[in-house]
């Protein structure tokens, strides 16, 4: 048999670090299935 590479495109949570292929491809993911978080994509603001 021979070996292949395959590439899946995913998202990562900004918040929580997770990482996750979607079920449906299309639309953006309304919230982190692992933290709920609506912001997923906003990276976090850092205190000063």
């Amino acid at each position: 048999m021979a070996e292949i590479k395959i590439t899946l495109s995913g998202y990562k949570c900004e918040r929580c670090g997770h990482k996750w292929v979607p079920k449906k491809l299309g639309n953006n993911p309304r919230v982190c299935p692992k933290c709920k978080s609506p912001y997923w994509d906003v990276p976090k603001k850092v205190k000063r």
